[in-house]
């Protein structure tokens, strides 16, 4: 019986939005481990990037997370967006982890593919357009920067999140986001400039 179950919730999961998910989480705890499945690598990425060089700790965050979520399913509003959602939940955990141990990232995880968005992104904070980005570079000033310039940097520019979403993710209006943003290429480029003095 429980092994027909688990097939019909995966036939169900897989049909079905993240939204819809979570509405019968309430009846089917085991549809929770559909949400799981879906955001797993992508949490794991965030907070890696966000909190660099720290893998043990998202490891045990991103459980804090999920159990989080999974505490608070009846106070989820359908009307939202799950995956903002659930960032929300890791970004305001990964926050207070890092403001508790005063930790300070010092080297972002940046792909290849992650390091060329970026950099084409990131050069209109820049006068001189033929400025020429290293990639470790690159993330050491993203780990240099304060978490909430680094947060929305992340968010925009390597997580592909739009401004409502970040909006909702971070907890701020969407005007407030562009600001955000704003200044946080200003401090990039500020950084950027200073190491090469």
């Amino acid at each position: 019986m429980l092994k027909k179950r688990s097939i019909d919730t995966v036939k169900f999961g897989a049909e079905k939005s993240d939204e819809e998910i979570m509405i019968g989480v309430s009846a089917d705890p085991e549809l929770f481990g559909v949400l799981i499945e879906r955001y797993e690598v992508k949490l794991t990425r965030y907070l890696l990037r966000i909190m660099p060089g720290l893998r043990e700790e998202v490891d045990d965050l991103l459980q804090e997370v999920f159990i989080k979520a999974y505490v608070h399913v009846n106070g989820f509003d359908p009307k939202q967006k799950f995956s903002s959602w659930i960032y929300r939940i890791a970004h305001n955990e990964a926050v207070s982890w890092l403001r508790k141990k005063k930790a300070r990232p010092e080297l972002i995880e940046l792909g290849e593919e992650d390091f060329q968005t970026f950099s084409q992104s990131i050069e209109d904070a820049f006068d001189e357009k033929e400025t020429v980005f290293a990639k470790d570079e690159v993330a050491r000033i993203i780990g240099e920067m304060e978490e909430r310039y680094r947060s929305v940097l992340v968010l925009k520019f390597l997580e592909g999140r739009n401004y409502d979403e970040i909006s909702d993710i971070l907890e701020v209006p969407t005007g407030t986001v562009a600001t955000l943003i704003h200044r946080a290429k200003k401090q990039f480029s500020s950084l950027y400039h200073k190491h090469h003095e």
